[in-house]
């Protein structure tokens, strides 16, 4: 009797255990991970569905499980830096964890990993950028003639501007894109954004990630532009925006906003446009927004 009590309590608090399991989403990250003798799996697909199933039985269980990206370059450097042996599955197990500690991942929640891989490679790429552009940012230095922190005005200036940005926006769902030109490629941060009842509901990551972007814009005094298309029941989406000038945003005109949008990237070509979209000038922001550093 005891020795079944103890079997029942220890799968009670076996489901008390999360865990994290480390996915490789494409192709090329399975066929790296195959030079190492003890990952047994052959064929990608294969390995796809069996972790689906896992990741199925395990929430069956009641088990919490999330799922992380796994870069097969990141842990071979991993192995190298610790000492640990890399075609061990312990190691990959160590890593794993430091992983859903460290970087992007997102709970298990029953989705088909068709649904879910697209998201965490999203996730990933998010993280990626914000690293980018926070290392960029902090890179800024100091003002030779005061001394004051370049980085950290601008952050501190694109927040104020985000803020005006927000509240001259009309009700309903704001979905903003900011670009900046930047080597090697160009930084993209997107927000969205709710009003409710005159409250602004949004993703404090993706407001982070946004700011940090405009911020490295503003410092860096990059190419660039923000750009927003707001949508309410009853009345046609309005798309508006501004470009990166100097420190600060220089508002775009109807015209130009069309023309962005209605033109052929690659074939200057005009596009059709949207049905039910206006596209205009944006609000005026007002002077609310810390002065830029003009050192």
């Amino acid at each position: 009797m005891a020795h079944t009590d103890n079997l029942t309590m220890r799968r009670v608090l076996h489901r008390e255990i999360a865990g994290t399991i480390g996915l490789l989403t494409d192709e090329h990250d399975f066929r790296a991970m195959r030079r190492y003798r003890s990952f047994t799996f052959d064929d990608h697909r294969t390995y796809l569905q069996q972790v689906e199933a896992l990741l199925k039985n395990r929430a069956a269980q009641g088990t919490h499980t999330t799922v992380a990206l796994f870069d097969p370059q990141e842990y071979a450097d991993y192995c190298a830096a610790t000492g640990l042996d890399p075609d061990a599955p312990a190691s990959r197990s160590r890593f794993t964890a430091e992983l859903a500690a460290e970087g992007p991942s997102i709970p298990y929640d029953g989705r088909p990993l068709t649904d879910l891989v697209p998201e965490l490679v999203e996730a990933a790429v998010r993280q990626a950028t914000w690293d980018y552009a926070s290392t960029l940012l902090a890179r800024a230095g100091t003002c030779a003639t005061c001394g004051e922190d370049l980085g950290r005005a601008a952050f501190t200036r694109a927040s104020a501007l985000l803020v005006r940005i927000l509240d001259t926006a009309p009700p309903g769902h704001r979905h903003l894109v900011c670009s900046v030109s930047a080597t090697p490629e160009t930084l993209v941060a997107v927000l969205h954004a709710d009003d409710h009842d005159g409250a602004t509901e949004l993703d404090e990551s993706e407001a982070l990630e946004f700011t940090t972007v405009l911020a490295l814009g503003i410092a860096t005094r990059s190419p660039g532009g923000l750009v927003m298309r707001t949508s309410a029941p009853g009345t046609s989406d309005r798309v508006y925006g501004w470009r990166l000038r100097g420190n600060g945003l220089e508002a775009l005109t109807a015209g130009e906003v069309f023309d962005a949008y209605c033109t052929d990237v690659e074939s200057g070509d005009l596009i059709s446009p949207e049905s039910g979209v206006d596209y205009c000038a944006p609000p005026d922001l007002g002077d609310d927004a810390p002065p830029p550093h003009r050192h």
